[in-house]
């Protein structure tokens, strides 16, 4: 209580008369205070976007660890996974054929717009379309014939054990002379086959192996495509 006092009793006008001990204790809290300014401007605002990066860091070292920690639980279920991935791969890798078999492939095509009771006015195989593992060869396809055998051809296809897809499907009369049912079909057929390994330039347009097989126009119902698949299925008949 004296110390309270007598620091009541203070003329802050003749501090030189002060005792020592209210002297010592207003310099101590003058260094105190310079010292807390100190240590706030040199140390904390210096170190608070270490201090803010450090946490960031850990924030995201903190999500990092439980979206591995939750890949590490479910292992094994990616790892099954991806075994059906490469086995359906491999699967579909099946369906396409290799070189060798595209003009047996083309032949099955080309039968199977006859069998469907077609009349094959236009077929046409192009230029081969490389990408990354496989490539793809369209075939310009013209028939004549009614709607429904039209959708039985378009079965037919999709039945055939190897992929083929049919793109820019285009339906027209037949003309003023033919009955009223007949009809054209313009399409383009395509089918794939994978890349062997000493096969390069995976993704150009580059030529097919087969080439370009001549055009046939007025086919009939129960002809094969003439050129190199007319040759590969009398090697299948000789066979």
């Amino acid at each position: 209580m004296n110390f309270l006092q007598q620091l009541r009793q203070l003329n802050f006008n003749d501090i030189g008369r002060w005792p020592f001990v209210f002297h010592a204790f207003f310099v101590g809290i003058f260094f105190a205070i310079v010292a807390i300014m100190g240590f706030y401007l040199i140390v904390w605002q210096s170190r608070m976007p270490l201090l803010e990066r450090a946490e960031r860091e850990e924030q995201e070292l903190r999500q990092s660890f439980e979206q591995k920690q939750k890949k590490a639980a479910n292992f094994s279920v990616y790892k099954a996974q991806l075994a059906e991935i490469e086995r359906s791969f491999g699967t579909m890798l099946r369906q396409l054929p290799g070189q060798t078999e595209i003009p047996n492939l083309l032949v099955d095509i080309s039968q199977t717009g006859l069998g469907a009771g077609l009349q094959e006015e236009l077929f046409q195989p192009l230029d081969e379309v490389r990408k990354d593992f496989y490539a793809e060869k369209p075939i310009k396809i013209r028939l004549r014939g009614t709607y429904h055998e039209f959708g039985r051809f378009v079965s037919d296809i999709a039945a055939l054990p190897r992929i083929v897809t049919l793109h820019d499907i285009e339906i027209l009369p037949a003309g003023k002379d033919a009955p009223a049912d007949q009809l054209i079909l313009n399409v383009t057929a395509k089918t794939y086959r994978y890349l062997d390994e000493n096969e390069s330039g995976a993704g150009a347009d580059k030529g097919g192996a087969a080439g370009k097989a001549p055009t046939r126009v007025g086919g009939k119902p129960g002809a094969a495509p003439q050129g190199k698949p007319q040759n590969a299925a009398a090697a299948k008949k000789a066979g």
